[in-house]
């Protein structure tokens, strides 16, 4: 997958709109209309362009909605898994987590990032 030599898509310039772990639930692809996120390393990306992929039902559905960072770096396609913490990873799956962030990062528009909580004024 990371060999992969396809043509890259010119990306939009990328946002730095915050989204809380609840709130980027909301972009799953249960609802039609809405886009398809997923955060790797914190970074919010849009795959709504890849819903065969991405979309309900389909293989890699179990990473929308959430930060999914240890389960790519373990390989794993648990929701248990799909998690942001990264503590205790192995170097080998660091470099993993690090190869699949430079994917996304090519391949689609970030749209924002993971913070813990909005500051309410």
């Amino acid at each position: 997958m990371f060999g992969n030599n396809k043509e890259l898509p010119q990306l939009a310039p990328p946002l730095d709109t915050p989204y809380t772990l609840e709130e980027l639930k909301k972009y799953d692809g249960s609802e039609p209309e809405a886009p398809i996120y997923l955060a790797v390393k914190g970074v919010v990306f849009d795959v709504t362009s890849r819903k065969e992929m991405y979309g309900p039902g389909t293989g890699y559905h179990i990473f929308t909605g959430k930060d999914a960072s240890r389960a790519l770096a373990t390989s794993s396609l648990k929701p248990e898994d799909c998690v942001a913490n990264i503590e205790g990873l192995s170097e080998e799956e660091i470099q993993t987590l690090d190869k699949w962030y430079d994917f996304f990062s090519k391949r689609y528009n970030t749209v924002g990032r993971v913070v813990q909580s909005k500051n309410r004024l």
